[in-house]
Formats: C-alpha cells, structure tokens, sequence
C-alpha cells in the first residue's frame, strides 16, 4: 500500500511540473477508498483540484520609502508628536549629558592606569610566582578596560547624534 502511495505522490509531482498551467488535474477516489490523480476527469468519484501555477520568480521588491516595519506598524492618529525645535533641544540635551560622562570616564580611566601603574610597580614578598602577580593586576587590568570600553561607547553615541 505504501508503494501504491508513494508512486501516486510521485505521479502527481510528475505531472504537476510535466503540464502546462492551463491543463486540469482531478483527484479520484474509487469504491475502495483508493486516491489516484488523473488529468482526465470522467470517473463520478473525480473532482478537479485547485491549483497555483508555480512561481519561479521572485515578488519585485516595494519601493514605498518606509522601512519594512512602518507598513506592517503604522503610527495611531493620536500619538504624540514632536516638533523639530523640541528634537533639537532633546538631542542637544542628550549630546551635553553624553559629553558629561565622557569626561567623567576619561577621569575614571586616568585613575585606573595610575593605580594599575602603582600595583605593577609593588612587589609583595609572597608573590614569587608570577603567576600571583598576575592574578593580582587583573582586577586593575579589567577596570582600566571596562573604562576603554566606555568611552568607545560614548564616542559612537556621540556620532551617531551627528
């Protein structure tokens, strides 16, 4: 039974790329129950089936100047909107608080490579291994690149409102 199947299956794909778009193909079901696909619908049991010239080509693209999400989002008639002036003065705003922490992380920064330099500097008697060494300049080590990290963060903030 199973073979029966899959040959009508394969039968059915057969003929579906085989004939033209314009041509019909009818799903017969007989007395039995068994399912066969014809292009000739002449048995009582054949109804003809519905289906879509296949697609080769691709939907040409939608130029209507939105992004793909505005179409499918559109903005409710009563949201707020803001003028140009109120923008310019909440990016100014924004631009003057981001250069406030920008010096404040550059001062963090200096100070974190002035107490990585001391603890280099320092020798602890126990601290023969230089592994010790090591493990105790990390913590400076990831303080001064937490604060590197930062600052490069707050530079793309900052060209990104110019």
């Amino acid at each position: 039974m199973p073979k029966k199947l899959l040959g009508c299956a394969l039968l059915l794909g057969a003929v579906s790329l085989a004939t033209p778009a314009w041509s019909q193909i009818y799903r017969c079901v007989d007395a039995d129950g068994k399912v066969t696909y014809s292009n000739v619908g002449n048995n009582k049991g054949c109804k003809r089936m519905q289906l879509d010239a296949p697609n080769s080509m691709a939907a040409p693209a939608r130029t209507t100047g939105r992004t793909p999400g505005a179409a499918a989002n559109p903005t409710p008639v009563d949201f707020p909107r803001v003028t140009g002036e109120a923008q310019k003065a909440r990016d100014n705003d924004r631009r003057a608080i981001l250069e406030q922490e920008l010096a404040s992380e550059q001062k963090a920064l200096e100070q974190a490579k002035k107490e990585l330099a001391e603890q280099e500097a320092v020798r602890h008697g126990d601290e023969k291994n230089y592994q010790k060494v090591l493990d105790r300049l990390q913590p400076y080590k990831d303080r001064v690149a937490q604060h590197e990290r930062n600052i490069q963060a707050i530079n793309r903030e900052l060209a990104n409102l110019k």
